[in-house]
């Protein structure tokens, strides 16, 4: 059975001496906003590390599959819910038969839990149809600027024979000192019921944020960590707020060192949400 209540919530992570998200057009610099020198983290990186937690903490599970995921071949995806149906495909185009053509695209929401719950472009070559996920997550922004840094790093083995008498090679790693990003996420109920998006679906994606960097760690990434998951949950499928309504109501206040210039940790902070007032929603802090 899918949700039966409206969701928002604001998920705040940090980042020490790490790349939280590079961007290839700057010479995989952190990503930044070049108005405010504020950093930015986009949806689908964030999303990439859930899928990544998915994979996992379920293996095996079904249902849980990953479709989207390294070295994975989607045309042999989406023809596995043709050979599972009994239905002959035909090159980019879904079947003429409707009812056939959405149990294709049934067949890859019960199976797959990225595409139930961010939904998935699958017309490609071997065609499954196009879904609309419930679960939606904005751009992550730093509360504060950042300041990127470039340091030079060395290596004491070389690649090739002809460079031994350099004894080393130089190369850069791009970090941001500290920063602490805010992002906002969306999850529709009437969306998750064509979908089949449910409450264990869910409880899993709460996991993923709260854990999903514990199991994330790299050299370039440094250290990252989920700070506060604050969630409204509204007593209805439609809502009984707007959400940026909610959103506001999350209050980041600096209170160490002067607001609008670059943090040192999280420390620095102090997050509050308000919820008086707040008839017909429910607010729960997972972090």
């Amino acid at each position: 059975m899918s949700i039966q209540n409206r969701y928002e919530f604001v998920y705040f992570f940090d980042v020490t001496n790490g790349n939280p998200n590079g961007d290839p057009d700057a010479g995989n610099m952190p990503r930044l906003d070049p108005e405010t020198s504020k950093g930015l983290v986009t949806d689908v990186c964030l999303k990439r590390k859930i899928r990544n937690f998915i994979e996992i903490s379920c293996p095996n599970e079904p249902g849980y599959e990953i479709y989207v995921k390294e070295k994975s071949v989607l045309n042999l995806q989406n023809k596995r819910a043709y050979e599972a149906l009994g239905i002959e495909s035909e090159a980019k185009k879904l079947p003429r038969d409707e009812a056939k053509a959405r149990d294709i695209t049934a067949w890859m929401c019960k199976n797959f839990f990225d595409i139930r719950s961010f939904g998935a472009v699958m017309t490609t070559e071997v065609n499954s149809g196009q879904v609309r996920g419930p679960v939606q997550l904005a751009f992550a922004q730093s509360i504060d600027p950042i300041v990127p840094l470039e340091i030079s790093i060395t290596r004491m083995a070389v690649t090739n024979e002809k460079d031994l008498e350099k004894e080393r090679t130089m190369g850069r790693k791009h970090i941001v000192p500290y920063g602490l990003y805010r992002v906002h996420g969306f999850i529709s109920a009437n969306l998750a019921a064509k979908t089949g998006f449910s409450d264990n679906d869910l409880e899993k994606l709460w996991q993923s944020l709260q854990l999903m960097f514990e199991h994330d760690r790299s050299a370039a990434r440094g250290e990252m960590a989920a700070r506060k998951l604050i969630v409204f949950k509204h007593d209805s499928v439609l809502g009984s707020q707007p959400a940026h309504k909610l959103f506001e109501r999350v209050k980041v206040e600096r209170i160490s060192s002067e607001s609008g210039t670059p943090a040192q940790s999280f420390a620095d902070y102090r997050i509050s949400v308000d919820s008086d007032g707040l008839d017909g929603v429910e607010v729960i802090e997972k972090l």
